[in-house]
């Protein structure tokens, strides 16, 4: 559409003007008796992208960035703050939402296309700074005190020395979260799936219980 509306216009139907091309497709429509008529159809497309040319990609990475993944809404036992001991087992868990665990979806669209995409966490890494690294396949278990010295059943680390060397008295904790994106096309073809990755920090202290000698 030459020139193009202005920002705010009916026309853009919620798409960003500024990243944005409104064409318009225009149709003719035959009946049975032969007459025709003209009718016109709004198309979006990303500033560069011709409508017929969309990749169906580049529409699943813009649901993708609507979704704000993150990485984990770490929790800990001990928590992080306080001092745990070597040898008690330490409880690792996250925070289950759509933005930090899923799912989560979201759908974007132009050119007459709209791509549809689900994203959920596969699994999360954490590196305990210690060296160690311990791989979830789930979101943890959220301790409680009644639990007491038991090891979590779903993810867990043991430290088998203190903190005391490191930098500020305290383990660097990094937990990496793996997205797994299934998307899928309508008004094209395409489908597929993608990985992301995103990353949350934490600090934990760990001591060493001390006998008293009478």
């Amino acid at each position: 559409m030459e020139p193009q509306p202005p920002a705010g216009s009916q026309y853009w139907k919620g798409h960003d003007s500024k990243a944005t091309t409104l064409y318009v497709r225009s149709c003719r429509h035959f009946t049975d008796s032969g007459a025709s008529s003209v009718f016109d159809q709004p198309v979006w497309a990303p500033n560069g992208t011709e409508p017929g040319a969309l990749d169906p990609t580049v529409l699943a990475q813009q649901a993708v960035d609507k979704m704000r993944l993150s990485g984990p809404d770490i929790g800990m036992a001990p928590r992080p703050g306080s001092t745990g001991l070597v040898g008690m087992p330490v409880w690792m868990w996250t925070e289950t939402g759509p933005t930090t665990y899923g799912p989560n979806t979201a759908s974007a669209s132009a050119g007459g296309i709209t791509v549809t995409a689900t994203a959920k966490v596969s699994q999360i890494v954490w590196s305990m700074g210690d060296g160690s690294t311990v791989t979830c396949g789930g979101p943890g278990t959220a301790y409680h005190p009644e639990y007491g010295k038991k090891p979590s059943p779903t993810c867990g680390h043991t430290y088998t020395r203190t903190s005391g060397g490191e930098k500020g008295g305290r383990y660097p904790v990094t937990a990496t979260s793996t997205w797994v994106i299934d998307w899928e096309a309508d008004g094209a073809p395409g489908g597929g799936q993608l990985l992301e990755t995103r990353t949350s920090q934490a600090a934990v202290a760990i001591g060493e219980l001390q006998a008293v000698g009478r």
